[in-house]
């Protein structure tokens, strides 16, 4: 199995997962809103419902940026992904804004005394979503670290947000339930800022792969150092890495001695490339050019 369909398989295998995991969530809390009489968990039905809607767009996202290269896209169609997650990043901002904006509306009208009591099916549903959108979190988010998935991570934060959206639903009506209803827009407007937050993190690093940013040091050092450990590499004299969409592009110049013929020359730099892509799997391309080694090659004395 290639690269390419290894990761579009995980994608779509974790985007199917939180597909019907949302829509039995979303089933179950609308229920107990309407049976629970809370206004509260209703919206977090509603707020879980649409997250059905961002995994289609980590499916649609991934499919696309797994497609091959052709003659109007020589080098591929990663970059898909990171317009992926960058609708991810707006649509969880704006979810954000909603949930802020109406606390603020309740916070500010001060009809605290309107507000319905609700039933104890609806803080089961609270403490239950809490729990699902948790697990499900960081099972995105493991698969997204695993396949370098910037649309699965943003995915993965989303179901964070609804996790914190159940959290304020939990407080709002155990709250109510105990006589203090203002709890409920008030936990709401810092679960506003939290979801506001990961959005700005999601819509930063899609931007910084889509512009070509160098990956990080991390890697490059373990770069460095596994083509230093190739025989006949005496240094490595320039190393340059952009991140594009899931994958990662490097240039490199290493330094050999200047004596050796071409052939050798061209083996070395072949050992290196096939090193480097082997123990990163997720490198797309590697170029290496061979430089004879300058300071070896100076007369003594």
């Amino acid at each position: 199995m290639t690269q390419s369909n290894h990761f579009q398989q995980v994608a779509t295998r974790v985007s199917l997962v939180s597909i019907v995991g949302n829509l039995l969530l979303s089933a179950f809390k609308l229920f107990a809103g309407i049976v629970g009489h809370s206004s509260a968990m209703i919206s977090d039905a509603v707020h879980s419902a649409s997250d059905v809607f961002s995994s289609f767009i980590v499916i649609i996202g991934v499919r696309i940026a797994a497609r091959k290269p052709d003659k109007e896209h020589p080098y591929g169609h990663e970059r898909f992904e990171c317009v992926a997650a960058i609708l991810l990043s707006v649509v969880l901002f704006l979810v954000g804004l909603g949930i802020g904006a109406g606390a603020l509306r309740t916070i500010l009208s001060g009809e605290y005394g309107d507000l319905s009591v609700p039933g104890g099916l609806a803080l089961i549903a609270a403490i239950v979503s809490i729990v699902t959108k948790e697990a499900m979190f960081w099972y995105t988010k493991v698969n997204a670290a695993r396949i370098q998935s910037p649309a699965l991570m943003a995915d993965a934060w989303h179901h964070r947000s609804d996790a914190l959206s159940s959290v304020g639903a939990l407080i709002g009506i155990g709250g109510a339930r105990l006589g203090f209803p203002i709890l409920d827009p008030i936990a709401s407007v810092v679960i506003c800022l939290f979801i506001l937050k990961a959005a700005c993190g999601i819509f930063k690093d899609a931007i910084d792969r889509m512009v070509d940013h160098a990956c990080d040091q991390e890697t490059e050092t373990a770069l460095r150092q596994c083509a230093l450990d190739q025989e006949g590499v005496l240094g490595v004299d320039l190393l340059q890495t952009r991140v594009f969409g899931s994958v990662i592009y490097v240039d490199m110049e290493i330094a050999a001695d200047g004596s050796r013929t071409l052939r050798e020359a061209h083996a070395i730099a072949e050992a290196v490339h096939d090193a480097i892509e082997a123990a990163f799997p997720q490198i797309k391309h590697i170029m290496v050019h061979v430089n004879p080694d300058t300071e070896r090659d100076k007369p003594e004395g």
